[in-house]
């Protein structure tokens, strides 16, 4: 065999090896970014939550500042609801002190009924609930841009004082970056039994999405 056909063939299948690791590199990586997850969803690219300027429940302005450096953990609702917003502030509340041994998290109530959510109304749910949770809103056309963009919907439903408001039960996690970084959604244990997010599922979603997270920026 001449020297130079052995260069060649040393040549091809060095780049053979090359590409096998980068493959492999691609799958490890592909693998390590997709956690098994019971009721959660992480999106292929993190999107950058668009600016927005809103009140919480103290008065002071909330605003895309106050996602820096910390998780925040949306879900949008108000404070008449009858069912799916005292379950679920219930079930945030129970899970909180769990989360907050390896995450600086912050749960952040986003009513949708301005009307009627006013500013001593919201401090009194937070404070039944848990003092250190944040509620906030602002106008309707405040409101529409972030929960489009936080992925929610919601829609005013009958006439008179006594209107009620559909809206998702979902929740989005937020990254340190201001980031939607995954999508929390309820899900059904049986056929015919109502969707919902689990305690210890969403305990352990959130806990594996920030684990994976870090990883990656490592």
């Amino acid at each position: 065999m001449s020297k130079r056909l052995t260069v060649v063939i040393s040549t091809i299948f060095g780049l053979a090896l090359l590409g096998l690791g980068v493959a492999a590199s691609i799958q490890f990586k592909s693998h390590r970014a997709e956690p098994e997850l019971a009721t959660s969803f992480i999106f292929p690219t993190a999107k950058k939550l668009a600016p927005f300027s809103l009140k919480d429940q103290h008065g002071n302005l909330f605003s895309n500042s106050q996602l820096a450096d910390k998780w925040s953990l949306f879900f949008i609702g108000y404070t008449s609801c009858p069912d799916v917003c005292p379950t679920t502030m219930g079930k945030l509340s129970a899970a909180y002190p769990e989360l907050l041994k390896d995450i600086d998290l912050q749960i952040i109530f986003l009513s949708v009924d301005p009307q009627r959510d006013t500013q001593e109304k919201l401090l009194a749910y937070m404070d039944f609930f848990n003092p250190e949770f944040t509620a906030i809103t602002g106008e309707h056309a405040q409101l529409f841009p972030l929960t489009r963009d936080l992925g929610f919907v919601y829609a005013m439903v009958g006439e008179g004082e006594n209107y009620q408001v559909d809206h998702s039960a979902s929740m989005a996690l937020i990254s340190p970056e201001g980031r939607k970084v995954a999508i929390i959604k309820p899900k059904s244990s049986t056929p015919g039994t109502l969707p919902q997010i689990l305690t210890k599922n969403l305990i352990s979603d959130i806990g594996k999405i920030v684990s994976i997270q870090r990883q990656n920026t490592k």
